[in-house]
């Protein structure tokens, strides 16, 4: 009893606190709103949201963050007078609370719902105007200002107001109340489901902590999105009376997206900001986002030392806000006064509330015990003697200096709202959970707490299926018994394009103005379920298996490269009930050329088979046996709100459900057509060879010097194998005419190609065709202008050349138009597009890799993960840049909508289609990698596509000894997996060769196979001293080893050069640099000192600056010159021990050398002549090009006697040895 009487006590206690602090402005705007209805009886009585500071604050605006923090309290006291009090008086209270905890979050709704055409736009746009108000009218619920006079995309507050709405609606308070209320919350997922590629104002409003409005992808924003789209997912928001129409629905690979992005920023909170206390609030209460322990112990690590002090939390570094040096009559901080904040940005108690809070769900009583007395200490009585914590604790303007000189040592007075009631709620609940009045349970019923708890192993079930029996008994007889399709009837197997229009109904209501869900995306976690409709059971094909939407999937190496990724993604990733499950399907298109199941494909199967695979334990069998041990999601959003009567639903699952009939052949098969060489009419038609003429990539090895002697000529050419030896095999140059007196044929592929002839001698993999000139007669090349668009349709009725048709038809579709009606069947309308759809699958089975690129980029194909691959290398803090250079380069800095990447892609690449499809699946494969193999990466700031495909170009055309043109056939005709392997060698930084190679297997085929050395080379990015010549070995191992390593070193610093690599910790140290002197200069870039005033060392946003400069040079080899003079130049100011005085000292790097070039051939006393020859970039000696880093004679060495003459050090001697330690 005597326990009660205590706790009665407290509970009114705090009941008091919390009317006094929080209700009280709530019961105050009630009457202001009372009195509004009664000078206005037309408006409607809108129920009103709770203040988040005092009434004479700012015209009573009341943001949507705000309210929902400050009725937490409430609600938490609800919950304590449910548990605590027995008596009439205590469920009376406990019901008043509740009634506020629902006036308030209904409120916020009512709100947001006068917003829905917003809502509507935004989720097309994504566009920060479109977004949906941070604030409202407290006595209204309407907007307070414009679109464009406040930040309002602040994706953490709709997040943080689903989160707490799913928290809420757990303990049993009823919130919603209609359908229409239902469809618009599940809209609002849609609204936060890509918060990860969306930039936002983020928590504080600011967006760029500069606060030019400039938007930011903020980790806080994706970490509370990430909770609420998992506390949201089938959550029925009418509670225990409601059913299948009001249970809301997540995609898992949102949720699952917003948690890679997260983990690959923490603890960077964005581009402006290192860090930020609102982290805290991820890591821990209310997001509970992370379960990664080591992440969040390096966050909160992180957090505190760079952010904690006595009174409080900085928000950030540089923070201006109410500090003594703000100005407070303009919103806005030049950059260059940012400095001016550093140490006395003012700390706010608010997150010794949440530290307490942390503490408290993590059972850690010290840190509860040390946060509570630090928060009493600086706490504040009112005059009702009621504690209070304010808002922010500044130093005084008097004691600016002393606290410059002495961080963390004046005291701070308390300013800002006085109570700042967010701080208040979360300080009330902090004191009601220590007090023991409520438990974490009741605070988390979705138990969001235990994210980081140990969890079972995954064990992935795999099931393969075959399209025909056909394809079912080639693998029988290799000893594989897979079912077909058919087979496993009544189970409905479909593509992942089905599920996306189903889910498109998501939401969907045509009263309101919505229209569900837009995204087409559909993830690995999404088909990794089964799912039932209307008693029927679906199961889904992963999406980079259809080759529909994009050709990844139709490279069976790529996808059996790929499975070991999707797999163990599985494993780590998943999250739902019962065993994921992941679907195959093996098509005809699978076979090699001998129609064999690929060794490749037996390898993985087998694998299966033993029950591991790539660290994974798996299970391979049969779809039936999986039924019960999957995870099962119903699908019963289909209902119609209008219509009950079920006719609705039948309609959606007849559409999505039943297959397109096959198409019938219209064109017939004339088989007296025997010739497959080029016909002279098609050559007079003046179009032969368009597509090829399309492309834009310009190399000429010739304009580049080669520095290899005879002796290296040799050894180039008769090398044929090295200590390391890769899988990656490549299409050489091959004449078209070969092809033409080929023997070999492929299947009628029956009606896929209805309107084009088959080819008979073009098969999948040996006999890939390049778009060349064919070498019979001559070519006259008339004008396009004059082309007979009636002759070439009736040349490509007779035609059975695959390039021919791809020819015809490309210039059909540039000059006529996509819509253009061929005239090919009588009575029925032949559109190009439909044509070039068709020479696109045609090209898919062929194996055509030039043609399906070419055929993707004209039919405006976009790759499925392509927002997530831009988004996944951004946050890493890389820029991308698509396009290619110098001139058609496009920057792209912040994360984007698919559709508007895709349509930047096109637009940089202009004409040459086969150059969009390839960079659409470059910056898949760097984000494979970079999720991967972090490593490759962590040199690089700027990942310049355009320029990779370049340097791809020239490493085959130096490898194979070939003009730029046929190497870009080359490259164009590598399968996806080739092109993916190729990538890794260039990141890696390997020594590798192409070679022309010859297997007796392949019948003769002439292919290209990639060889790795191994490495022997350490350049200036990998900080270590170049190799010694000088070891006991023949002369001839020496001579031969010195003619091996020409030219390396100069094709090393392209190579990086091209690749942007820096060395590790580059740019910190420009950083100290600049710090140090007045100016760096390169070539007419002019980085300021300044620079350091306005950005931290670590801030992503400085290294931007630097590399801005560095792209200035279109040389990658003399750009890397001068990374090398730049890292002298700052181990010279790290190791001077501050006795040079460098504070009016303008370093012009390009002058540094150019004196290095000038010692250089000094030294090696070239005659003038030579030196004219010899001339390569930015007139730079090729031979100092050619010069490893470090060593007697290093570019180093002579960079750092030039740097000693151009600030005049004392001479030293001409034999210093430049270590790169």
């Amino acid at each position: 009893m005597k326990d009660k009487a205590l706790n009665d006590l407290r509970l009114d206690y705090y009941e008091h606190l919390v009317k006094e602090c929080i209700l009280r402005y709530q019961e105050e705007l009630a009457q202001e709103e009372l009195a509004q209805e009664e000078l206005a009886q037309e408006e409607l009585a809108q129920e009103e949201l709770a203040q988040e500071e005092h009434p004479y604050c700012n015209k009573n605006h009341s943001w949507v963050r705000d309210n929902v923090y400050c009725i937490l309290c409430v609600w938490g006291l609800t919950l304590a007078f449910r548990k605590m009090s027995d008596s009439e008086e205590g469920k009376s209270k406990a019901y008043q609370l509740e009634k506020a905890v629902v006036k308030t979050m209904r409120g916020l709704l009512r709100s947001m719902q006068m917003q829905t055409e917003k809502l509507e736009q935004f989720k097309r746009s994504q566009n920060p105007l479109d977004a949906l108000h941070a604030k409202y009218s407290s006595i209204s619920g309407k907007p307070v200002v414009g679109d464009k006079e406040w930040g309002h995309l602040q994706i953490d507050a709709t997040s943080i107001f689903l989160l707490t709405l799913s928290q809420m609606i757990s303990t049993g308070i009823d919130i919603i109340f209609t359908l229409d209320e239902v469809v618009f919350i599940q809209n609002m997922v849609f609204y936060i489901e890509t918060a990860y590629r969306t930039p936002d104002y983020g928590i504080w409003e600011r967006g760029d902590k500069t606060n030019h409005g400039l938007p930011e992808l903020n980790a806080s924003s994706i970490g509370l999105a990430k909770a609420a789209l998992e506390a949201i997912n089938q959550l029925d928001l009418f509670g225990s009376r409601g059913g299948p129409a009001s249970v809301i629905h997540v995609l898992p690979d949102e949720a699952y997206q917003c948690q890679a992005i997260l983990y690959s920023m923490l603890p960077r909170e964005s581009i402006s900001k290192e860090t930020d206390a609102a982290l805290l609030t991820v890591i821990g209460f209310p997001a509970f986002a992370v379960d990664d322990p080591e992440i969040i112990a390096k966050t909160r690590k992180t957090v505190m030392e760079k952010l904690e002090g006595s009174y409080g939390y900085k928000r950030f570094l540089r923070d201006g806000y109410k500090t003594a040096r703000e100005d407070p009559h303009r919103l806005h901080y030049e950059p260059w006064e940012l400095m001016a904040f550093e140490n006395i940005e003012c700390q706010w108690p608010l997150f010794f509330a949440f530290l307490i809070l942390d503490g408290l769900f993590n059972n850690r009583a010290d840190e509860v015990a040390k946060y509570q007395k630090m928060l009493e200490d600086i706490m504040l009585v009112s005059e009702e003697g009621i504690p209070v914590v304010p808002e922010l604790y500044t130093v005084p303007i008097e004691l600016v200096e002393k606290e410059y000189d002495r961080p963390n040592s004046q005291k701070r007075v308390a300013t800002g709202r006085i109570p700042h009631m967010w701080s208040q709620s979360v300080y009330i609940l902090g004191q009601l959970m220590a007090e023991g009045l409520i438990s974490p349970g009741e605070l988390d019923p979705l138990n969001r707490r235990h994210v980081t708890d140990t969890k079972p192993d995954i064990v992935v079930q795999v099931v393969v299926l075959c399209e025909d029996v056909h394809l079912k008994n080639k693998m029988l007889t290799h000893g594989v018994d897979l079912q077909t399709v058919q087979e496993v009837a009544p189970i409905y197997i479909l593509h992942s394009s089905v599920l996306s229009k189903i889910y498109s109904l998501l939401g969907k209501n045509k009263r309101l103005g919505l229209s569900g869900r837009s995204s087409n995306e559909i993830g690995l976690l999404a088909t990794s379920r089964l799912y039932m409709l209307a008693g029927r059971m679906l199961a889904f094909i992963p999406q980079v298996v259809d080759a529909k939407q994009f050709y990844l999937g139709m490279d069976v190496e790529y996808l059996i490269d790929d499975f070991t990724t999707k797999i163990d993604m599985l494993r780590c990733s998943w999250k739902g009930i019962g065993r994921p499950l992941l679907i195959y399907n093996l098509t005809r298109k699978a076979l090699d050329n001998y129609q064999s199941p690929p060794k490749s494909l037996m390898v993985t199967i087998k694998k299966l088979q033993s029950g591991f695979i790539g660290g994974t334990r798996v299970i391979f069998g049969r779809l039936a046996d999986f039924q019960h041990t999957s995870c099962v999601t119903q699908l019963s959003f289909l209902k119609n709100v209008d219509d009950q009567s079920g006719k609705y639903e039948k309609a959606v699952i007849d559409k999505v459900i039943s297959m397109p009939p096959a198409r019938s052949s219209r064109l017939s098969f004339e088989s007296h057509i025997t010739s497959r060489r080029v016909t002279n009419a098609f050559i007079n038609l003046g179009i032969t060879g368009i597509i090829r003429r399309s492309r834009s990539i310009n190399i000429n090895p010739d304009e580049q010097p080669d520095l290899l002697s005879p002796l290296a000529q040799r050894r180039r050419n008769s090398i044929k194998s090295f200590a390391e030896t890769s899988v990656l095999s490549l299409p050489s140059k091959v004449d078209l005419s070969a092809f033409a007196d080929s023997s070999q044929s492929v299947e009628n592929y029956g009606n896929v190609f209805h309107h084009l002839q088959d080819e008979e001698d073009i098969s999948s993999e040996n006999n890939r065709q390049t778009p060349r000139h064919s070498q019979q007669g001559a070519i006259k090349n008339l004008p396009e202008d004059t082309t007979d668009e009636v002759q070439l349709v009736e040349q490509l009725k007779g035609s059975r050349n695959l390039m021919e048709q791809a020819d015809i038809i490309h210039y059909l579709f540039i000059h006529k138009g996509p819509y253009w009606d061929t005239g090919l069947e009588e009575g029925n309308l032949v559109p190009v597009i439909d044509l070039l759809k068709e020479l696109y699958d045609k090209a898919n089975s062929c194996k055509q890799w030039w043609l399906v690129r070419h055929t993707a980029g004209l039919l405006k194909k976009r790759i499925g993960d392509l927002a997530l691959a831009v988004t996944d290398l951004l946050v890493r803090q890389k820029q991308l840049s698509v396009g290619l250079p110098p001139d058609n380069e496009v920057i792209i800095e912040s994360p984007q909508r698919p559709d508007d990447l895709a349509s930047l892609i096109f637009k940089a690449c202009g004409s040459d289609y086969s150059v969009a499809s390839l960079t659409q699946e470059l910056l898949v494969y760097l984000a494979i990698y970079i999720r991967t193999e972090p490593r490759l990466f962590e040199d690089m700031l700027r990942i310049r596509v355009g320029l990779i495909i370049q340097v791809m170009v020239a490493e085959l055309s130096r490898s194979l000894d070939c003009s730029g043109e046929e190497a870009t056939d080359s490259l164009m005709n590598l399968s996806p997996f080739e092109m993916k392997m190729l990538l890794y060698h260039m990141l890696s930084g390997e020594e590798f060769s192409v070679e022309d190679d010859m297997f007796p297997e392949t019948l003769g085929e002439a292919i290209l196979v990639m060889r790795l050395r191994k490495p022997t080379l350490k350049g200036i990015t990998d900080m270590a001293m170049g190799g010694s010549l000088h070891e006991y070995r023949s002369e001839d191992e020496i001579v031969e080893e010195i003619a091996e390593r020409q030219g390396q070193w100069l094709r090393r610093r392209r190579l990086d050069g091209s690749l942007n690599r820096v060395p590790v910790g580059f740019y910190p140290q420009v950083w100290e640099l600049l710090r140090r002197c007045r100016s760096l200069i390169i070539k007419d870039v002019k980085l300021f000192g300044s620079l350091t005033h306005e950005m931290t060392k670590q801030e992503f946003k400085f290294a931007l600056q630097v590399e801005v400069a560095l792209n200035s040079i279109p040389q990658p080899e003399y750009r890397q010159l001068l990374v090398e003079a730049m890292l002298v130049l700052s181990l010279l100011v790290e190791h001077d021990g501050g006795r040079l005085d460098l504070t009016d000292m303008d370093f012009e790097v390009d002058k540094i050398i150019s004196e290095a070039n000038r010692i250089f051939i000094r030294d090696v006393g070239m005659p003038g002549d030579i030196v004219e020859k010899t001339k390569g970039a930015a007139n730079i000696c090729i031979y100092l090009y050619d010069t490893a880093p470090g060593g007697l004679h290093g570019s180093m060495t002579y960079i750092v006697r030039a740097v000693a003459k151009t600030l005049n050090l004392p001479a030293t001697s001409s034999n210093a040895n430049c270590l790169i330690l």
